[in-house]
C-alpha cells in the first residue's frame, strides 16, 4: 500500500515537459507567477504639524533598507477596495457591474532609511486606507 501511494504521489509531482513537435505544452505548469508584492499603507507624508495627503507612505513586504527600495522606483501600486454600491462598467468590453474599485499610484522615491517608499496616487487615498493592504505591481520593468 505504501509503495503504491508513493508511486502515485511521484507520478503526480513530475513536471510537464513540452512536446517537441508542438510549441505549446500539453498541460499548464502548476506553479504561479508572482505579479505583485504586498504592501501596507502607513499614512501620509507629513511634517510635525502639516500632512500632505497627495503622497502616501507604503511599507513593502521584504524591503527593510533604503538600498532595496531602488528596485521599486517607478512601479505601479494598486489600492483595491470594495465600495458600497455597484458601479456599471465604463469600458466598452461587456463586464458585469461590481463593487470592486481600484486607485492606482506610482512609487516616486524612498522615505527614510528603513525601506519605506513614497507613492503618489491619481486620487488621494482616503483616511480609511491607512493600515490597509496595497499591491505593489512588478511592472513597469527597468531591467
Amino acid at each position: 500500500w505504501l509503495s503504491l501511494s508513493l508511486s502515485l504521489s511521484l507520478s503526480l509531482r513530475t513536471s510537464v515537459v513540452p512536446n517537441v513537435d508542438d510549441h505549446w505544452p500539453t498541460k499548464m505548469s502548476s506553479h504561479s507567477v508572482k505579479l505583485y508584492s504586498k504592501g501596507v499603507v502607513l499614512g501620509y507624508k507629513r511634517g510635525l504639524r502639516n500632512q500632505h495627503e497627495n503622497t502616501s507612505l507604503i511599507r513593502v513586504q521584504g524591503v527593510n533598507e533604503k538600498a532595496d527600495t531602488e528596485f521599486y522606483m517607478g512601479k505601479r501600486v494598486a489600492y483595491v477596495y470594495r465600495a458600497s454600491h455597484k458601479k456599471p462598467a465604463v469600458m466598452k468590453r461587456a463586464r458585469k457591474a461590481n463593487k470592486v474599485r481600484v486607485i492606482w499610484g506610482k512609487v516616486t522615491r524612498s522615505h527614510g532609511n528603513s525601506g519605506v517608499v513614497r507613492v503618489q496616487f491619481r486620487k488621494n487615498l482616503p483616511g480609511q486606507a491607512i493600515g490597509a493592504a496595497v499591491r505593489v505591481m512588478l511592472y513597469p520593468s527597468r531591467v
